[in-house]
Formats: C-alpha cells, structure tokens, sequence
C-alpha cells in the first residue's frame, strides 16, 4: 500500500520536448506531455521491441519509440505504427500507464490507486509574503533512514555542529502526539545559542515554538514560528528510487518581512551546505549497515519520530491499521 500515495518525479517545467525517464519503487517510466500540455506516465517500454521509450521522441502529444517508430498517447494505447495501415488499437493492449498531475511546480505520480485525490502541498510555497527557494538531492539510503534523519533534533548538534545546533546541555522537554496521518513532536524552551543558523535568522530573544512533522507515507516538515511574525518552514518529500536510494525534494518557505529576499542570499547556501552534511552521514551510515550484513538499531525514547514512521510504514506495507492518532507522550531530553 505503501505505492498508493503520490511521489514527485520531477520539475514540471522539466518536461518539454524530450521525453523523462524517472523510477520509482524500482519501477522504469517514461513522462510527457500529452496533447493538453498535461503530464502522463507510462510504463518505459515499447511493447514491439521493448526499447526505451525515454530514449525517443514527442510527436503530436504522443511519445514515439526510438526504434521502430510505434507511438503511444497518455492512457499507453497504441496511436500508431507508422509502416502499418491497421488501426493500431485494434490488436495491441496498452503500454501500462500511471496516475500523474501536476502541483507545486512538481509532477507526480503514484504507480497504485492513489489514496488521496492530491498530493500533500508545499506550504506557503509562492504565497505572497513568503520566499521559498527548493532542493533536490540524492540520499544513498532508504526512505526511512532520510525521514528519521530529517526529524531528529539530536543530530543535529554533531552532524551540523556550530552551524544549526552546538551542544548546551541544556533540558528540553517534548510532547509527542499521533495523528490520523502520522505523528507530531513540539520542543519547549529549545537553545539556540551559538548556532549560525539562529544568528543570522533569529539573533533576538523572541519565543519559538518548534514542530517536528511525519506525515505518511513519506513527508517530513519542520516548523520554527516566532513571536515576532517570523516564520520558517522546511517540507521534505521523498521519493523511493528503489530500496536503497531515496530522491528528496525540499521546499524551504520563510517569512522575514522586506528584507526576506536578502535573507535567501545566506539562508539559501547555508541550507544546502547542512543537507550535504546529512547526505553525507546516511551514506556513511548505509555503507557500514552494509559492511556488517544488516541494520541493527538501538531506539530510547529521545528517538521520538522513529517508531511512529517505522510503524506507519509497516503498516501501510502490510495493509494492517495504522498507529491509533490522539494518543499523547512526554519525555524530556538535553540539547
């Protein structure tokens, strides 16, 4: 069950003139635009041949082959068979197809039955008000390794130490709440002192209410909100390229009154050196899981997303119930 949900395969504005390849659950398509500019997947494959159909053309709304010219519309029905003069419907069954749409800038595809009838947005994305600036990078690690990673205040003051989080010692209290869709974790009276980050983007001593958020199957969202109107929110979403691979594109929207676009100029790289840090520990991490034959996890309680992502994912994979929402904890941990 976990393909019934929606996955980004890519910019929309990437799909122009040539046909895209993408993969997904270790599955090989093929995206274009049909004759209405809207976005169709297809299986990557010609049923003549079994050429790569992302290796040919866009003809008319229609991807053609590169080998013998056969030419498939958006549902995969065969159009045409250019040294026939049969009509081509009549004796081939389709190229399998996918659900595909458009949102955000993104196209997306589910290769089930999607559960919803659209994906989960990118909040405040090109609002006005807001600056938004977006990330796509390759993480050498399964979809739960990125989503734990991306949920995990602990880490962050070793992975990204000095630069978003420097150990203070100090205790942090949270509160972990499930959700009809996941799971949510609030921090309070959260340090952040000798950090780049909360330097340059809150240097003041207004209150922060911070958020940690899972939403199944593959979502994670990260909410800084503070007392004087400033706001920074940081969505992930991940694409699993096959068991081993994950594809993730992140949207940073904020909120920094007129000056937010000066903001960018230093947020924008900062953001993109710390998620290579996190690249680079999953790599690491996956490497030795490797080295010694398989994953082998200690969980305490501090861990305070894992088992409610490990959980969800199980149970979607399974198709069993899900998590019960509405149950709330408590733990306290130092930072």
């Amino acid at each position: 069950m976990l393909e019934n949900y929606w996955y980004i395969a890519c910019r929309g504005k990437a799909l122009k003139n040539k046909p895209v390849p993408f993969t997904l659950f270790n599955r090989h398509m093929v995206l274009f635009r049909d004759r209405n500019n809207q976005p169709a997947a297809l299986e990557d494959r010609c049923q003549h041949r079994n050429a790569r159909l992302s290796c040919g053309s866009i003809v008319e709304g229609t991807v053609r082959c590169p080998y013998h010219g056969w030419r498939y519309d958006q549902s995969g029905k065969l159009a045409e068979i250019p040294y026939s003069d049969t009509d081509p419907a009549d004796d081939h069954s389709p190229v399998p197809s996918f659900p595909c749409c458009e949102q955000n800038g993104y196209i997306w595809v589910s290769p089930g039955q999607p559960a919803a009838s659209k994906p989960y947005p990118f909040p405040h994305l090109d609002e006005p008000g807001w600056v938004s600036f977006r990330m796509n990078t390759l993480f050498d690690g399964p979809v739960e390794s990125c989503l734990e990673n991306f949920l995990d205040c602990p880490h962050a003051t070793h992975v990204h130490r000095h630069w978003f989080r420097t150990p203070t010692s100090k205790s942090v209290k949270a509160t972990i709440r499930t959700l009809d869709d996941g799971a949510i974790v609030e921090y309070f009276s959260e340090p952040r002192e000798k950090s780049v980050v909360w330097l340059l983007l809150s240097p003041g001593k207004e209150q922060m209410k911070h958020t940690d958020r899972f939403i199944a199957p593959a979502t994670s969202r990260v909410d800084y909100k503070f007392t004087n109107d400033r706001e920074y929110i940081i969505t992930s979403s991940c694409t699993p390229i096959d068991e081993a691979s994950t594809r993730v594109h992140t949207v940073i929207s904020f909120r920094f009154g007129k000056i937010a676009p000066l903001v960018r100029l230093f947020f924008e790289p900062l953001s993109r050196l710390i998620i290579k840090q996190d690249v680079r520990i999953i790599r690491q991490q996956q490497a030795n899981i490797r080295r010694f034959g398989k994953a082998d996890f200690t969980v305490i309680e501090q861990d305070v997303l894992f088992k409610p992502i490990l959980a969800w994912r199980k149970a979607l994979r399974d198709g069993t119930p899900p998590p019960k929402a509405g149950e709330e904890s408590h733990i306290n941990m130092r930072l």
